[in-house]
């Protein structure tokens, strides 16, 4: 997993690293642990207070004792929880600010850091002018048409979407979706995405009206650092829980890897893993290295965020 989606579920390098460490290292003191982390006391006790605080460890017996680390799948599913809670204080403030759009129209001082564009030949020319200027990377959420997605890939851009899964009903759409993953589009569906948004290089923001919204509907294009980093944020956060479109390591997982992954999310040491799967604890090992390499993750808590956040873990 990349270093953004953790930000995106809230979690500091330095957490992650001593969240590992509860799980994997036989410390029982805060000063044995800092010596192996190569971290300041003080640093390391802020970071395990944290982590108490996100619910990826429980309180000490006494003092001077470690925070008892609780199982990956049940921290991560305690992060999601509080970042779907604040997706959904997100989305309702969106559309509050996409419904004082059509109310503001050209009423916003320059400046801002807000542009109101109404119209919709107006918004899909503004869309693509933003599309242009596009040199590393476009995240759009809700839809596809009308925007030149071809051309972005043929210029190395990468594209992210997340679709609404109502959206692709007609088979059409599902075919055109397919050809542009083949050609290097990365997609993802959810059932319910909460607005639509089209972020450029992380810089600026289009949000479009709503498809329902009549012919003099506005759009808002956001270069406020304090809006985008929200809207960015956003983004991720749907990505992650969304279902992915295609092969590779997004796709279903095989029986046995399942298997592996709930006893890792379970937080059971190597020696017991190799004990549930029969085998000798170098093989168990072994295993864990292949699957923690075919999943793009370094450590066993990242394997298992991955299969908690893709739904491959049953929920609690």
């Amino acid at each position: 997993m990349i270093e953004a989606e953790w930000r995106t579920l809230g979690l500091e390098a330095a957490e992650e690293r001593a969240y590992e460490a509860l799980l994997t290292e036989h410390a029982t003191e805060t000063e044995e642990l800092a010596q192996r982390l190569e971290l300041p006391q003080d640093q390391l006790q802020t970071t395990l207070d944290r982590l108490v605080e996100h619910g990826l460890a429980l309180p000490p017996h006494s003092g001077g004792a470690l925070p008892r680390p609780a199982a990956p799948a049940s921290a991560i599913r305690t992060l999601i929880h509080r970042r779907q809670a604040e997706l959904h204080l997100r989305s309702a403030e969106l559309e509050r600010l996409r419904m004082a759009a059509d109310q503001l129209a050209d009423g916003l001082p320059p400046g801002s850091g807000i542009e109101v564009v109404t119209g919709r030949r107006e918004i899909a020319e503004r869309a693509g002018v933003l599309l242009a200027s596009a040199e590393h990377e476009v995240v759009i959420l809700d839809r596809l048409s009308g925007l030149d997605i071809e051309g972005l890939l043929e210029r190395g851009v990468t594209v992210r979407t997340v679709l609404d899964r109502d959206g692709l009903c007609a088979p059409e759409r599902m075919r055109a979706l397919t050809a542009l993953v083949e050609r290097g589009l990365k997609a993802r569906v959810a059932p319910a995405v909460p607005t639509g948004l089209i972020a450029v290089d992380r810089r600026t923001t289009l949000l479009p009206p709503n498809e329902s919204a009549g012919p003099t509907a506005s759009a808002l294009v956001i270069d406020d650092a304090l809006l985008r980093n929200a809207l960015v944020p956003l983004f991720e956060t749907v990505w992650d829980r969304a279902t992915p479109l295609g092969g590779g390591s997004d796709g279903p997982l095989p029986a046995p890897q399942r298997e592996l992954l709930s006893l890792l999310a379970s937080g059971l040491k190597d020696e017991a893993i190799a004990r549930r799967l029969g085998v000798h604890v170098h093989t168990a090992r072994r295993r864990i290295s292949r699957l923690l390499e075919s999943l793009g993750a370094e450590t066993r808590f990242q394997a298992g965020a991955q299969a908690t956040l893709r739904g491959w873990l049953t929920a609690e």
